[in-house]
């Protein structure tokens, strides 16, 4: 079992490679800017007189107007799907259930989809999130009722629900893309590929709150799981009312997976992988699990969508495929690992 220390400095670890991926991110593009120079534009920003500024003609602009904006998109993107997935699988004591899996996700998507497309502007600059909100947790409550089974989550019904529900999404999206014109073609397509392209200060001034909202919850319940975890009686028998706190849970999950999919689209495997890996190397406890695997989930995100925008010359990888393709291979792996500490499945 992991020390203190050792817990400490995972977390410090994971925070100190975020920062440097961070740097190296917000530098790299068609206008290239040093992480030195990164950093000191950084410090000047906040009124510190420290470290050279960008030589490169437009760097200052280049790094205030496109690349800080979509960097700090990711890490809120990336912690709010690494978070999501450690918190629903404590939730749903299963290590399969991840947002994007379980058609969560999907389900948010095709709510700021609905919005987009109907043109509906009730909540302002709010409106496309609050309806990603709706959806993601109408899809949750729904997975959550129908896998539920005799006190516990059965597993092939988690997975058979997700493939439903993201059938049932596709199956939406593809009627507004009917329905709509070829801007909502684009819009809903964008949806489906998942890319951090449209990021803006705005977007952040919008999924900022929600994703800090919904940590700063997550990191309350984060006690509370770990009694959970030992058996819904064992958790009532010391004063935990289980299904407020599974209802609690499940609304700060739609909240956060809103705050990730309202202004990039559907990007999986993150709250997969990611919690997974963490609990290899921490142990189950979520008073790390969670903050880890929101660090990790920020760390993914930077990174992939650095490869996404600089892979190819001039060009932009869909970062939801490009997640797809690394965790589409490490959810069968992961598959394959539960069935056979399980013994089989029947």
């Amino acid at each position: 079992m992991l020390t203190a220390y050792r817990r400490l400095f995972l977390i410090v670890g994971l925070a100190l490679a975020l920062v440097v991926v961070c740097l190296l991110a917000a530098g790299s593009g068609q206008v290239p800017v040093s992480p030195a120079e990164v950093a000191g534009s950084l410090l000047h920003r906040i009124g510190l007189d420290l470290g050279p500024l960008p030589s490169a003609a437009q760097g200052e602009n280049a790094l205030w107007l496109v690349r800080f904006p979509r960097v700090v998109l990711a890490v809120v993107v990336g912690a709010s799907l690494g978070c999501a997935g450690a918190l629903m699988q404590g939730v749903f004591g299963n290590p399969l259930a991840e947002p994007g899996v379980i058609g969560v996700s999907a389900g948010a998507a095709v709510g700021a989809a609905a919005a987009i497309v109907s043109g509906v502007t009730v909540l302002g600059a709010w409106t496309t999130a609050g309806a990603a909100f709706a959806g993601g947790i109408l899809t949750t409550f729904l997975v959550y009722a129908m896998s539920r089974a005799n006190g516990r989550t059965e597993v092939v019904t988690l997975v058979l629900t997700g493939v439903a529900v993201n059938a049932t999404a596709g199956a939406l999206l593809g009627l507004l893309m009917f329905l709509t014109d070829d801007d909502g073609v684009r819009a809903i397509a964008f949806w489906q590929l998942g890319s951090l392209a449209q990021a803006t200060w705005a977007a952040v001034a919008v999924a900022g709150p929600g994703a800090v909202l919904g940590l700063t919850v997550a990191a309350v319940l984060a006690r509370r799981l770990d009694l959970l975890a030992l058996g819904e009686r064992a958790a009532r028998h010391v004063g935990v009312d289980t299904e407020r706190l599974r209802i609690t849970a499940i609304v700060v999950t739609a909240l956060l997976t809103a705050s990730a999919v309202a202004f990039t689209g559907i990007i999986s495997f993150v709250g997969l992988v990611v919690p997974h890996l963490i609990r290899m190397v921490a142990g189950p406890g979520h008073r790390v699990l969670l903050p880890a695997s929101a660090l990790g989930g920020a760390l993914v995100v930077v990174t992939g969508d650095l490869i996404a925008r600089t892979a190819i010359d001039y060009q932009e990888l869909p970062l939801g495929v490009l997640t797809a393709v690394v965790g589409g291979p490490a959810f069968f792996w992961l598959l394959r690992r539960t069935r056979s500490r399980a013994g089989g499945w029947g």
